[in-house]
């Protein structure tokens, strides 16, 4: 999947936490959050707060598919509330190759 699918994939799916999201979908709309938090920040806060605010719920429905494709709940991004460990294993988990079965918690 390329950059620009991949944003217009997690738009289009703003608030779906179903299905699943590939390696490279969520990596490029992790890339492209990250790079719009840094460029807005430069130029101004606010536009950082309303991107900020545009971006919160697709991440979280991006993190939520692509935890389903390794077979986890999207509530596992709770274990980031833990500090730095829980952001580690998170990222851990982000990161594995999706499996292809369709079992698995998917609540």
């Amino acid at each position: 999947m390329t950059f620009q699918e991949s944003i217009k994939v997690c738009f289009n799916k703003y608030v779906d936490f179903s299905g699943r999201a590939s390696r490279s979908e969520y990596w490029w709309f992790a890339l492209f959050v990250i790079v719009g938090y840094i460029v807005l920040s430069q130029v101004s806060h606010w536009l950082y707060y309303l991107f900020a605010l545009g971006t919160l719920l697709p991440q979280l429905a991006a993190a939520s598919r692509r935890l389903h494709d390794t077979n986890r709940s999207g509530w596992w991004q709770l274990i980031a509330l833990i500090p730095l460990i829980g952001t580690i294993v998170l990222i851990v988990f982000l990161a594995q190759e999706g499996s292809s079965s369709s079992e698995g918690a998917q609540a």
